[in-house]
């Protein structure tokens, strides 16, 4: 739980009401979370991180691309994150032949009872609270740049309309990062607009035995509602009103900068980077460690979240040379090299 005493107003707490009510209330939304949390861990095994990194990733008010192999629970993690935070979610499987307007909706013309013609906009699936894109790769370029302005205004625009979606929205999409037939690549700008590159692993052995143990069964644990939608409303409020310290700030802008071969200091990025992280990853990495602090009920984020969600944040925002690929490089890697060097330039 949060500690109530001393709550600073620097801490941006709002002026109206008292500290302590304000201080009560976050207490009250933390245990909320909490529950939430400890439900999706009894339906889900072995893929603790990866629920708090999704868990992150809506509380920060973003869209997740969780990344696994077939069968670690991709879709059931969404399906049950969803059910637990009380949003409305729909589910869109990408193939190749799907069409940006069986996602967003269309205009049919109808014909009305005193004989005029007029056309009328039916939703699409897009029209949710949280948005299932499952395997979102394998979707034409087309059709996956039909989240784009979903993703980042929340709004749609179809015939020349602006039709606004319901809040909050989030997109949860999967991707198989196994095989690569009749696939294609995600745009970088689309990349970016996911504030969290989430990775399922496989589980443990003892994990596994548990999955196996109590799915195979009659009775089966079902997903169940913990929070109402203005609960997450007002968790994602919190989040944003959290401070942050400068020492965190500082090292989060000199990590993304560090990270970009235009403005870095280190060799290996220079030669290996093509093109890195911009500002919003900037951005996302700050609202992801607000989240993580409120989650493990702090008031203020740590160097300790920046070192635990750098790679989730930032390793889908880069672009790495051919030669770095070619001698093994990785995002994830370069990342802890440089975050490391940064960390012992702070201390």
């Amino acid at each position: 739980m949060t500690n109530t005493q001393h709550f600073p107003e620097e801490f941006g707490m709002s002026r109206e009401s008292s500290l302590e009510q304000d201080a009560a209330r976050l207490d009250a939304c933390v245990a909320r979370l909490g529950e939430a949390r400890d439900m999706i861990a009894s339906i889900i095994f072995g893929q603790d991180e990866a629920v708090d990194q999704t868990l992150i990733g809506i509380l920060a008010g973003g869209h997740v691309l969780m990344v696994g192999a077939p069968g670690l629970g991709k879709s059931l993690m969404a399906h049950t994150l969803g059910k637990a935070l009380g949003l409305l979610d729909k589910r869109v499987q990408f193939t190749p032949d799907l069409m940006p307007a069986d996602i967003l909706g269309s205009e049919v013309l109808e014909e009305g009872p005193d004989g005029k013609r007029a056309f009328r906009f039916i939703r699409g699936p897009v029209f949710c609270q949280l948005l299932l894109a499952d395997e979102i790769n394998r979707a034409s370029p087309r059709t996956q740049s039909a989240l784009l302005q979903a993703m980042q205004e929340r709004e749609v625009s179809v015939a020349g309309y602006s039709h606004a979606l319901p809040l909050p929205f989030h997109v949860l999409a999967t991707q198989n990062p196994l095989e690569q037939e009749g696939t294609y690549p995600l745009p970088e700008a689309q990349l970016d607009r996911f504030l969290l590159e989430v990775r399922l692993a496989y589980p443990d052995r003892d994990a596994e035995r548990q999955i196996v143990a109590q799915t195979t069964g009659r009775h089966l644990n079902r997903p169940r509602q913990i929070l109402h939608t203005d609960e997450l409303i007002e968790a994602q409020d919190f989040v944003r009103r959290l401070p942050m310290p400068d020492r965190v700030l500082d090292t989060i802008i000199a990590l993304c900068r560090a990270c970009r071969p235009e403005s870095t200091s280190f060799d290996d990025i220079k030669n290996n980077v093509a093109w890195g992280p911009g500002t919003r990853a900037a951005q996302s990495l700050s609202l992801a460690c607000r989240a993580r602090a409120m989650l493990q009920g702090r008031f203020a984020p740590s160097l300790d979240d920046v070192s635990a969600l750098a790679i989730p944040v930032l390793r889908h925002r880069f672009g790495l040379t051919y030669g770095a690929r070619a001698d093994g490089y990785s995002a994830a890697s370069l990342i802890t090299n440089v975050l490391s060097r940064i960390r012992d330039q702070h201390a």
